[in-house]
């Protein structure tokens, strides 16, 4: 029989799909799902164009680059094998053991010696050369193609630094991620994102760990953000912490995974990363980083290095070692123990890495990077080039900078500048007396005052290039470059006056002017187009009669006008708007430097004296290249004769009177005994400008608003020279200084210092000068001048006197004075009002007589005077 089963209806269920509330519930669902899909499809679209407009051309900044002058090898030089190699690799070339082929050369360390193959983007791409060392002097060089001998190689030039935007003052230089060394990369990962190489943009542990503990802390203090993240709020958001933009991180993040390769992400995130600031630049980037803060290519980071900059990312001004020294310490080491944890590094190699010390480079920026330099150079360019141009297109930029030299001056204006700060503070400092009777008591006071500013430029005297250049005491303190600012020249303008009228013995003009003539330095009004004009020598000392050598080794004011006014103020200006020095105007007071110049401008003048004659514009840039290494332009400066050699020796001869017996005697003092010339200048500002045989140097002090400086050049502007040519000599380049060679159709001479006539064994007190053939004194010191008597006929003034030294020429004026002096020595009848003297009046007499003699002496060698110029 059949059994029916019936199978009992249930009761209609809650969730029933026929139940209108699921079906609503459903469609809710799905309707969200839809909303967002679709905002999620947005936002993904609206971020991927984001990525696709700021990934679509380059992505960081290609700024030119700004490369130092080519240090140039030759048999004799000072260096190793290392060093060299070094420089090579800063510059850009790689180890022939290295994997990937440097474009702009090779270099093979080999036994004593180093082989070096410039690439296809070397600056000059000279021949292949073997350059041979024996210990640390180049014993000679080779070329690898032909193995004949090269006299002189030049290196692949140093990168100095990377052009900047303008308005974000930020350097950067660019590096791939195969340029990082696996230290830098490990240490990077270990302290920030040790999950790097596994998650997809966001690590969603350390993410929930960072929001509970905002939610412990109530604020959104935690980011629990990967690399990824900060790529993606760093290039395409705000840096405001809101739970929005964590969001739109998040998002962004994971296209980049989805669009880019671990090392293309890691590679923009060494570039973007902040790394703090330098000067009035900030560092953005490992390779700017490595560069700043151990003047190291990111390449040869060591171990300790690579983990003080990735624990410097954290808080870059907080662990700037140069700020916080213990700081950036304690987290170098935090990342070092951290790198064990991750197992890239053996906790011994760790322990090495925190007993080696932060090995900084000097933290003057005017020392590495050369600001002042650079802006100069920038502004320049900025003539011939858009702003565009110069920040995007990666021109390589050759200079005429050598670092090493850039150094020197850097060091000498930070040691000087200190010094001159002390004489300031001093001169400022009074003491008071408050209060009376038992309740007084000394106080001492500052006063109030601008801060001293100087400015130095070391240049080639034989090209114009400009070598070094310090435009300011502090780049971050004050951009504007001293250097380029005009100031009265003051006495430094005077040897331009003078060589005016040494030029009297080549052009005709009456009466000839030597060293050896004689020049009238007594207080004097000058008229000049109506105008009234007295100058003053310092502290007003005066010597009534002086040789033109000793009125220019003491700077004597009314001598250097009273000159200026013989040979005509218009033929002075002539030669010095030659010369460079555009403002100078035909006047009495431009003989002394009234007029304003720059001390590049000045810099620029003195090489008509250093380089027999010639003339050279200052020049900064050699030559800029695109990217690849092909010239677009090269450069030269102009250059002329404005003087003839036998001019600027003679000069020269003068300029070394001022440092061995003038004005700048503190060179020597301080230690630089090498030949030197150079001049003082003191007016509201300091000067001291100066040469050697391979090497010039303009140095300037003053204050912003032109008020009085009230400190002399030999001790503020000739300190700060001394300082820096003694650094300069002590490098390969300019360690072969020589002495000043005369040319054709001069002649020195060792002169009495009392006659002025030629010096002979009787008469030993003497000094040198240099003349021009044919206008030198002729007669010795002994022929008219030394007193033949014995010593009773000198006793009682018995037997004929000595003749008065004759000069070799007199300025007009002079002559007129002395006239009537010469005829009291002629027989002319003695003054009726002057006592006779009786006999021991007559014994006394030749004592007092000796006294004179002493006192005519010291005018020509008095004690040293400066002058206000």
């Amino acid at each position: 029989m059949a059994i029916k089963l019936r199978i009992p209806k249930g009761k209609k269920g809650r969730f029933h799909v026929s139940d209108p509330v699921l079906r609503a519930g459903v469609a809710t669902f799905i309707i969200l799902c839809t909303l967002a899909l679709g905002v999620f499809a947005f936002f993904y679209v609206k971020y991927q164009k984001l990525i696709d407009q700021r990934m679509s051309g380059p992505v960081f900044a290609n700024a030119s680059k700004i490369y130092a002058t080519p240090r140039v090898l030759m048999p004799g030089y000072k260096t190793t094998r290392e060093e060299v190699a070094s420089q090579l690799r800063r510059a850009g070339y790689s180890e022939e053991t290295e994997k990937g082929e440097s474009k702009l050369g090779r270099y093979q360390l080999v036994s004593q010696g180093i082989k070096i193959r410039p690439g296809p983007e070397s600056f000059h791409s000279p021949e292949n050369a073997l350059i041979k060392f024996d210990g640390d002097t180049v014993q000679g060089i080779s070329s690898l193609d032909k193995g004949d001998s090269i006299s002189e190689y030049e290196l692949e030039p140093q990168l100095v630094t990377g052009l900047f935007d303008n308005q974000q003052r930020s350097k950067r230089r660019l590096i791939t991620y195969d340029d990082l060394p696996t230290s830098l990369v490990n240490a990077v990962i270990a302290i920030e994102d040790r999950r790097f190489f596994q998650h997809s943009g966001i690590n969603y542990w350390r993410f929930l760990q960072a929001g509970l503990r905002d939610l412990q802390s109530r604020r959104r203090a935690e980011g629990g953000s990967t690399l990824t993240m900060q790529i993606s709020r760093g290039f395409f958001l705000t840096p405001e912490k809101t739970y929005t933009r964590k969001l739109s991180e998040m998002m962004i993040a994971i296209e980049l995974e989805q669009r880019f390769s671990k090392k293309q992400i890691f590679e923009f995130y060494a570039n973007h990363i902040y790394m703090g600031q330098r000067g009035s630049f900030t560092i953005n980037g490992l390779g700017e980083a490595a560069q700043a803060y151990f003047n190291k290519d990111v390449k040869n980071l060591t171990l300790p290095e690579s983990a003080l900059l990735a624990g410097i990312i954290q808080r870059p001004n907080y662990f700037n070692p140069y700020r916080n020294k213990e700081a950036a310490l304690t987290r170098r080491n935090v990342v070092l123990n951290s790198m064990v944890e991750t197992g890239a590094i053996s906790r011994d190699e760790a322990d090495k890495g925190k007993a080696a010390g932060l090995n900084l480079s000097t933290p003057n920026v005017e020392a590495s990077d050369a600001p002042y330099f650079v802006d100069l150079l920038k502004d320049g360019l900025l003539q011939r080039y858009t702003e565009e141009q110069l920040n995007e297109d990666g021109l390589r930029i050759y200079t005429t900078l050598d670092p090493e030299l850039q150094r020197a001056a850097a060091e000498a204006v930070e040691v000087g500048i200190k010094e001159i700060d002390d004489l300031i503070y001093k001169s400022r400092r009074r003491k008071l007396v408050a209060g009376k009777g038992k309740n007084a008591k000394a106080e001492t006071i500052v006063k109030a005052g601008p801060i001293p500013q100087v400015a130095l430029v070391a240049m080639n005297p034989q090209t114009g290039e400009v070598l070094a250049m310090v435009g300011g005491r502090n780049y971050g303190f004050s951009q504007l470059n001293h250097a380029a600012a005009k100031r009265p020249t003051g006495s430094i303008f005077k040897p331009f006056v003078f060589a005016t009228a040494v030029n009297t013995a080549l052009n005709g003009q009456q009466p000839v002017f030597t060293p050896a003539s004689m020049v009238d330095n007594t207080p004097t009004t000058f008229f000049f187009d109506d105008q009234i004009y007295e100058p003053r020598n310092y502290q007003d000392k005066y010597n009534e009669v002086v040789t033109a050598r000793f009125a220019l080794a003491h700077s004597l004011n009314n001598a250097t006008v009273r000159i200026a006014e013989q040979v005509g103020y218009d033929k002075v200006a002539e030669l010095a708007q030659a010369a460079g020095i555009k403002g100078v105007k035909a006047t009495p007071a431009m003989a002394l430097g009234a007029y304003d110049a720059t001390p590049l401008e000045m810099a620029g003048a003195y090489t008509a004296f250093a380089n027999n004659g010639i003339w050279s514009s200052p020049i900064m840039l050699s030559s800029i290249r695109n990217a690849q290494g092909e010239v677009i332009e090269d450069f030269k400066n102009e250059k002329k004769p404005i003087m003839d050699p036998r001019v600027a020796y003679v000069m020269t001869s003068m300029l070394q009177g001022v440092i061995d017996n003038g004005t700048a005697t503190a060179v020597h003092q301080r230690g630089f005994t090498a030949p030197a010339a150079g001049k003082t200048g003191t007016s509201h500002d300091a000067w001291f400008a100066g040469y050697t045989s391979n090497l010039l140097c303009v140095v300037w002090v003053g204050y912003d608003d032109y008020s009085d400086l009230k400190q002399e050049g030999n001790r503020t502007a000739a300190p700060i020279w001394t300082e820096f040519m003694k650094r300069a000599v002590r490098l390969p380049a300019y360690r072969n200084v020589k002495p000043f060679t005369p040319p054709e159709g001069v002649v020195n001479l060792n002169l009495d210092k009392l006659t002025n006539r030629i010096a002979t064994a009787t008469c030993p007190d003497d000094y040198n000068a240099a003349f021009i053939l044919g206008t030198e004194p002729k007669e010795t010191c002994d022929q008219t001048s030394a007193d033949q008597r014995g010593f009773f006929s000198k006793l009682f003034g018995l037997g004929p006197k000595p003749l008065p030294p004759p000069v070799v020429s007199n300025i007009n004026q002079q002559q007129q004075r002395q006239q009537p002096a010469q005829n009291a020595q002629t027989n002319q009848p003695e003054d009726p009002n002057q006592k006779k003297k009786g006999f021991f009046g007559k014994i006394l007499g030749a004592f007092k007589d000796d006294k004179n003699k002493n006192k005519d002496s010291e005018k020509q060698n008095p004690p040293p005077t400066r002058t206000p110029q």
